[in-house]
């Protein structure tokens, strides 16, 4: 950071960022902060996790947007950032932690630093933050809260945090229950109240090392986007101050300059935004009125321009294309179907989201979007049918990049299997076969805790395959970790698909035949149509069927008679699971009500000209 000079500690504000591993607690510890400092008015309704305000965010128990919030709390702001745990949302994590001098690590007391903890982790430190230990869910049956103390420790020595960082982590421990609204400094003190957190953030976490009197310095590190008026650029100011009304010199990534009027400011303020005449340095706010801000954007004095590094987001590692549907039930559940409102409503996404690349296709025929995982790219998904949108995805591709000697590249995961230890056997020999390696495993008295590296491809399909091999009792998580050498083919689904040869409804009998031959889909009387995917068969190959088929009545037989035909309940696919199951020449079919899959040919004879043609079959 060039050009600053005077620095000062600015001691009536703290910016802490709070990181953790999915489902550890992190959104409902915030809520207890908020009700400790008496954000809420006493007689005020509030939903628990009020930070999770997105619908999916509730369902799925996971924070997918970082956000600002702000408490005050013995005459000292304390603005706090909820951050993303899971990495395909890594974009948003790297760069809010620019905005924190310090971190609450929340851990969970029983089961310890889990992947995801290493991925948030691993930023903070690279980040030079202070670390505050949060062991949290100390009231949890089998809770060891000093065990996991030292666990975090050694995953920070292994992440390679810095002397000063491990003193400061072990000197400043604090044992909570969120969801009972109680930190202590011991796990047996006894105390019911938040106060001792609070305490600790305030009288120990940094405050911000800023210049108050300096020329301006303010980088955009989240954007936000208002329809009334457009792009809010949200960043840390550095040095000096920025007013409403100023005239700003906008620096960009690439060096490209340009002047802007800040026509609005806000503040944090709570669970809200404050609009104030100035922001002072040190502190964090939201500004309108650079009309195509982006990510790493400096805003700064026109006459002493102030430098600050720049900001990389991590290129997307997956990509999918959206097209409008061409099912034969097409319109029957959405109400957007055509592919001029696909492609406005994506290029809206891309104004909004900048951790996406958004691109139509050259031949005009969808528009291809790429993100860092399939939760990343689902997440859009499931928002647009929830918008009343019908379109159709195919495969996830993988990104593959060439190294400086023209080597080809592809991204790599950490992958992360705890089981019981009878099944250890079974998941390494599941992995082998989609090319990971094992890096480490541990066995303990119950459960047996593998980590693998492996490529990003094959991921997709594997968690299903280590749910059927642990009996469901596996746990699996995964995280990016690098992009590495390319390698090689990789086996991909090896049974057939049952396919239906009409559009009728689903018939009870013909799926009671069908379903000795494999897996079925779809239940009795659910609409399907020609060339849709209605089961898998037990061996490679596809297979046309007929799904309407009826018994055939004699003289001797009337229909009332009939036996009644036992169904096992069909397999259901999330979207996400469905991504991971097709193959190139299938489609995904999204709808509001329903998730269908299908080939992309739906009439078997032109199916088969088209394979003959790709030479994939003889004639």
């Amino acid at each position: 950071m060039r050009g600053l000079r005077n620095r000062m500690r600015q001691e009536n504000l703290r910016n802490i960022a709070i990181i953790a591993h999915v489902d550890h607690g992190k959104t409902t510890l915030v809520d207890k902060l908020l009700r400790a400092t008496d954000a809420f008015r006493a007689n005020q309704q509030v939903e628990d996790r009020v930070l999770d305000s997105n619908d999916q965010e509730r369902e799925r128990g996971i924070t997918i947007l970082a956000k600002n919030i702000s408490i005050e709390y013995k005459g000292v702001k304390i603005n706090v950032i909820d951050t993303p745990g899971h990495a395909d949302f890594g974009g948003e994590v790297e760069r809010v932690l620019r905005m924190a001098d310090g971190a609450l690590l929340l851990v969970d007391a029983f089961e310890g630093p889990m992947p995801q903890t290493r991925f948030v982790l691993r930023h903070a430190i690279d980040a030079n933050l202070s670390i505050m230990l949060v062991v949290n869910k100390i009231d949890r049956p089998g809770a060891r809260p000093k065990e996991v103390v030292n666990e975090s420790l050694d995953l920070m020595m292994d992440l390679g945090a810095s002397d000063d960082q491990l003193e400061f982590t072990m000197e400043h421990v604090v044992f909570a229950s969120a969801v009972n609204g109680f930190a202590r400094l011991d796990p047996d003190d006894g105390n019911m109240d938040m106060y001792p957190l609070l305490d600790m953030v305030v009288d120990e976490m940094p405050a911000p090392d800023c210049e108050p009197d300096g020329d301006l310095a303010m980088q955009c590190v989240t954007i936000d986007h208002s329809e009334y008026v457009g792009r809010i650029g949200i960043g840390r100011v550095y040095s000096g101050t920025i007013h409403s009304g100023d005239q700003i010199l906008v620096v960009k990534n690439d060096g490209e300059r340009a002047m802007a009027q800040v026509k609005q400011l806000y503040t944090f303020d709570y669970l809200g935004r404050k609009e104030c005449d100035e922001v002072i340095a040190g502190d964090i706010g939201a500004v309108v009125g650079v009309d195509s801000t982006d990510i790493g954007d400096v805003y700064t004095d026109p006459e002493n321009p102030v430098e600050l590094e720049p900001i990389e987001i991590d290129p997307p590692t997956m990509a999918i294309v959206f097209e409008a549907s061409t099912s034969p039930l097409v319109g029957r559940d959405g109400d957007v179907v055509g592919a001029r409102q696909l492609k406005e409503r994506l290029m809206t996404e891309r104004e909004n989201n900048v951790t996406m690349r958004i691109e139509e296709l050259p031949d005009k025929s969808g528009v291809e979007v790429a993100g860092r995982g399939i939760l990343h790219l689902s997440v859009l998904m499931e928002a647009m049918r929830r918008e009343g949108f019908e379109f159709q995805v195919g495969r996830p591709r993988v990104l593959f990049k060439k190294d400086d000697h023209g080597n080809k590249l592809e991204p790599v995961e950490q992958a992360v299997v705890e089981c019981p230890n009878e099944y250890s056997g079974k998941v390494i020999e599941v992995f082998g076969t989609a090319g990971g390696t094992m890096v480490s495993m541990d066995a303990g008295e119950q459960l047996t805790h593998l980590e693998f590296k492996i490529p990003t491809r094959g991921i997709m399909g594997l968690k299903n395959r280590i749910l059927n091999v642990t009996h469901g009792e596996g746990v699996f998580y995964h995280t990016f970790l690098e992009y590495g050498p390319y390698a090689g083919e990789i086996g991909l689904r090896n049974n057939g698909a049952m396919i239906s040869m009409s559009t009728e409804k689903a018939v009870g009998y013909a799926l009671g035949t069908l379903q000795d031959r494999g897996t079925m889909f779809v239940a009795p009387g659910e609409e399907c149509y020609e060339g849709m995917l209605v089961g898998e068969r037990s061996k490679p190959g596809d297979m046309v069927v007929n799904i309407a088929r009826t018994k055939n009545l004699g003289n001797q037989r009337s229909s009332t008679s009939d036996i009644s035909v036992q169904l096992t309940p069909p397999r259901t696919f999330t979207l996400e699971e469905a991504l991971e199951y097709i193959m190139d020449d299938e489609l995904v079919e999204v709808t509001p009500k329903n998730i269908r899959l299908r080939k992309r040919v739906l009439n078997a004879t032109d199916r088969k000209k088209a394979n003959v043609r790709a030479g994939l079959v003889s004639k």
